[in-house]
């Protein structure tokens, strides 16, 4: 026991990162994926719940929101408690809570900020209030480190389409210098044999692809990725360096998924945010 003690008080402390989203019950999305995706990279996790969400891979059937006063106390508390080195924004649903989360991360800019613009769950379920989209124009992505629309997200903020791939590196410039941040554009949403995610960085544009896997589950792959990149910014990586990490990560969890079964013949299926492939 003596050395198993001494052996543990030697063990290096972790960096800490914070996700502050909604709460899915499935585990395939949200906190609890952001969860999974920061214990893979052995990131110490802290959470911020801002909804309740009753949902699985294949509907969204309630959403009930927690009040803006105990998400901004949540973070408060977390910020004054521990030494975070990242954090990212996922589901915020309200104008409120968006401004809430601007207020608070103007106060430390030294945090490395992700900020995931989640509006539609894959369903096709709306998770954002239509009126909060001009308090994330305004106040929040202006402070991001890094945004990571798809490209739904990506025609909302810009107001226009983003038809195909050579359209794609136009709208993140566009978006980058709208929001004065930088941009990883998701093109997963476009046809085609690969996935390619382009990322501006102090104006400078890098290229990720990625196979298309012929799997059921992409329900998660956003809050995995951003989650992922993150945790790699906690770690001390560079923005390139860390978005290719975390595109390796999410190929892993995608070609590792499975599928469950339910009592009615339904079929669920989900993303393998395993520490272990």
């Amino acid at each position: 026991m003596e050395g198993a003690w001494f052996s543990m008080a030697r063990m290096t402390v972790p960096p800490v990162a914070l996700t502050i989203a909604g709460s899915d019950c499935s585990s395939g999305a949200g906190i609890q994926a952001d969860l999974k995706t920061f214990q893979h990279f052995r990131v110490h996790g802290l959470t911020a719940i801002t909804c309740i969400v009753s949902e699985t891979a294949n509907i969204v059937r309630a959403v009930h929101p927690v009040p803006v006063e105990m998400v901004t106390d949540q973070v408060s508390l977390v910020l004054d408690a521990f030494p975070i080195a990242a954090a990212k924004t996922g589901m915020l649903f309200s104008t409120p809570i968006v401004e809430a989360m601007a207020g608070l991360f103007r106060k430390h800019p030294q945090i490395a900020l992700v900020v995931d613009p989640v509006m539609i769950a894959s369903t096709g379920d709306p998770l954002l209030e239509p009126d909060a989209m001009d308090a994330y124009r305004k106040q929040l992505l202006p402070l991001a480190t890094v945004i990571t629309p798809n490209l739904p997200e990506a025609e909302a903020l810009l107001g226009e389409k983003i038809p195909d791939l050579a359209a794609l590196e136009p709208a993140a410039r566009k978006l980058a210098a709208l929001y004065r941040t930088n941009v990883l554009l998701k093109g997963g949403h476009l046809e085609g044999s690969e996935c390619l995610d382009l990322l501006i960085e102090n104006g400078n544009v890098h290229r990720f692809t990625s196979p298309r896997l012929a799997v059921g589950g992409s329900h998660g792959t956003g809050c995995t990725l951003s989650a992922a990149i993150t945790s790699r910014l906690a770690l001390g990586d560079s923005l390139p360096q860390a978005v290719a990490d975390a595109k390796d990560y999410l190929t892993e969890t995608l070609r590792h998924s499975y599928s469950f079964s339910s009592s009615s013949g339904e079929i669920v299926h989900a993303l393998n945010q395993g520490t272990v492939f």
